[in-house]
């Protein structure tokens, strides 16, 4: 037993010390690839099709002013405020799923938890993967700005098959630069988001064109 509690701790210790440096390392030097990409790849490749991953790389001061805000106020509102985690989303989300069992759940994630599950590990809800989100996400808060944060998230979400970042999106379905996108086109783009392989900025439905409408006023 000793010895099985002496080899544990050492993986723990390892893995501690391992996720700080991947993360501080991070805080200065893009992410080159992400999980979620390569499972895209792979699913591709079982269904008989090529999947690249295309995205290019912009920083966060290259970005329309228009995206940085309707993505915020799309996808967690109070970014600026906490600290990783929206515990009155939270509490929401939770009295909202137990009243409508049977419908979609209503998840909570915010931007943070998002980039941490982006960058770091893989697209599921099983709770090994939302514990390891809850401690990366608490990594990327402590050693990263928002700013930073906001900058890998926008870099790297997916946006359609093989899309990601608005650099990407912006040259995929606009033909031009994100920096040159309308406030419209980026609106567009940011509804895309909760659904990136069924929806299309170019072709969007009656409850996309709200959205739209909506994001367009902030």
């Amino acid at each position: 037993m000793k010895k099985i509690g002496w080899f544990t701790g050492h993986i723990l210790l390892f893995f501690f010390i391992f996720s700080w440096e991947i993360v501080l390392l991070h805080r200065w030097i893009n992410p080159m690839f992400t999980p979620l990409m390569g499972i895209r790849v792979v699913q591709g490749g079982l269904k008989g099709e090529w999947v690249g991953a295309k995205r290019d790389w912009i920083s966060f001061e290259e970005m329309p002013t228009s995206i940085k805000r309707q993505i915020v106020a799309s996808e967690d509102a109070t970014f600026y405020q906490h600290h990783g985690f929206d515990f009155e989303g939270i509490r929401k989300a939770i009295e909202y799923n137990k009243k409508n069992k049977g419908k979609r759940m209503r998840g909570a994630s915010t931007i943070s938890q998002q980039t941490a599950k982006n960058i770091f590990l893989w697209p599921s809800r099983d709770w090994i993967r939302k514990g390891l989100e809850t401690y990366f996400t608490v990594l990327i808060e402590t050693a990263w700005s928002k700013e930073r944060i906001l900058e890998v998230y926008l870099n790297n979400i997916e946006f359609g098959k093989g899309i990601y970042g608005i650099e990407a999106a912006a040259q995929f379905y606009y033909k031009k630069s994100a920096n040159k996108l309308t406030s419209h086109q980026t609106a567009a783009l940011v509804a895309v988001v909760p659904a990136p392989l069924r929806r299309n900025p170019l072709y969007p439905s009656k409850r996309m064109r709200t959205k739209i409408q909506q994001l367009k006023s902030q």
